[in-house]
C-alpha cells in the first residue's frame, strides 16, 4: 500500500517537480542560479536514494547521474549547422571559410537519415552487444560516443576540405549517421539498466524514477553547455564574432570529460550479463515485512525459504514492504 511505501513515493513524486523547478529558475533567473538550484536538486535526490534505497541501487543511480551529468551538451551540430548558413545571423563574413549549408538541410538529413539509422542501431546492439556484461558494453559505448564529437572537430578545423571531403557528404556520413548510430547504440544498455533495478511492486514508480532523474541530468547537461559557450568568451552574432575556443570546447567537453567520468562511473554498475538480474531484492532485504514484531530475514532464511520454495513449486516473492 502507499503507507508502506509512503517515503519512496514522495522523492519519486519530488523528482517529477525537478524539471519544472529549474525551468521557472532558469527562465526567471541567472544561468548561475539555474546551475545552482539543479546542483542542489541533485544532491538531494542523491542523499533521498542513499537512505531509501539498497546499497546497489544507489551505486547505478550514482553511476547513471555521473554519466549523463558528464555529457556536457553544446549541441555542436546544431551551432555549426547555424552559425555556418549564409542566412543565419553568423554570415559569410563572419565565417568566410564556413561550409555555408542551410538549416533545412541539416534538419532534412539528420532526421530522415538518423530514423534508418538508428533502426540499425537496435539490430547491431542485438547481434553484437547483448551477450556482454553491462560494464563491458558501456565502457564499450562510451570509448565510441567519445569518438562522435571528432566529426564536429574536423569540420571545425576544416580538415575535410583539405584532404577533399565536400562538407555536405562529410556531415551525412559523420553527423547524420556515425553520430545517430553512437546515441542509440549508447541509450540501450542504459534503457536496460532502468528497467532491471526497479523493484517489485514498484516498477513502475521506481522506472519512471531512474528515468527521470536520468533525463534531469541531461537537461543539466544542456544548462552546462550554455554556460560554457557563455563564458568561455565565444561571441556568436554580429561583425565582430568568433568562435576560437570551439575546438577546444569539443576536445575537453565532448571528449575528454565524458570518457573520464563516465568510464570510472561503469565500475559502480554491477558486472552481470545484460539477461542476469542486476540486484537481488530478498537478499538486499528491502522488502521484507517487520509488521506484528517480525525480526527481518537473515540471509540463511531467505536461502532456505528459496529452496523450500523451489521444492514446493511456489513462488518465493515476499510481500513487498518497506523497512
Amino acid at each position: 500500500s502507499f503507507q508502506e511505501k509512503k517515503v519512496p513515493f514522495l522523492v519519486i513524486t519530488a523528482c517529477g517537480l525537478a524539471a519544472p523547478i529549474m525551468a521557472a529558475v532558469t527562465t526567471y533567473a541567472s544561468l548561475g542560479i539555474g546551475l545552482a538550484v539543479s546542483a542542489v536538486l541533485l544532491v538531494a535526490f542523491t542523499v533521498a536514494t542513499y537512505f531509501i534505497f539498497p546499497p546497489t541501487f544507489f551505486k547505478v543511480f550514482l553511476a547513471i547521474i555521473l554519466t549523463y551529468c558528464s555529457n556536457v551538451s553544446i549541441d555542436f551540430a546544431r551551432m555549426l549547422t547555424i552559425l555556418f548558413s549564409l542566412s543565419s545571423t553568423a554570415d559569410a563574413a563572419c565565417l568566410p571559410d564556413g561550409p555555408h549549408f542551410d538549416y533545412t538541410y541539416y534538419i532534412t538529413i539528420t532526421g530522415v537519415v538518423g530514423s534508418v539509422v538508428n533502426f540499425f542501431g537496435v539490430i547491431l546492439y542485438q547481434y553484437f552487444l547483448s551477450g556482454w556484461r553491462f560494464r563491458s558494453a558501456l565502457i564499450f559505448t562510451i570509448v565510441i560516443g567519445a569518438l562522435a564529437p571528432m566529426i564536429d572537430l574536423i569540420i571545425v578545423m576544416r580538415w575535410n576540405v583539405k584532404i577533399g571531403i565536400p562538407d555536405k557528404v562529410f556531415f551525412l556520413l559523420g553527423n547524420a549517421i556515425f553520430e545517430n548510430l553512437v546515441g542509440i547504440l549508447q541509450s540501450i544498455p542504459f534503457s536496460s539498466i532502468f528497467a532491471k533495478i526497479a523493484p517489485p511492486g514498484m516498477e513502475s514508480a521506481v522506472f519512471a524514477y531512474t528515468v527521470g532523474i536520468a533525463n534531469f541530468c541531461g537537461m543539466v547537461s544542456n544548462l552546462l553547455g550554455s554556460g560554457v559557450i557563455k563564458w568561455s568568451g565565444m561571441t556568436t552574432v554580429g561583425d565582430d564574432c568568433n568562435f576560437d575556443a570551439l575546438p577546444n570546447l569539443i576536445v575537453v567537453f565532448s571528449i575528454l570529460i565524458p570518457t573520464l567520468v563516465g568510464i570510472p562511473a561503469t565500475f559502480l554498475i554491477p558486472n552481470v550479463l545484460q539477461t542476469e538480474n542486476m540486484i537481488d531484492w530478498e537478499k538486499e532485504q528491502w522488502y521484507v515485512s517487520q509488521r506484528d514484531g517480525e525480526e527481518p530475514l537473515s540471509e540463511e532464511d531467505v536461502e532456505n525459504n528459496n529452496a523450500d520454495d523451489d521444492r514446493d513449486g511456489g513462488d518465493s516473492r515476499i510481500e513487498s514492504h518497506l523497512l
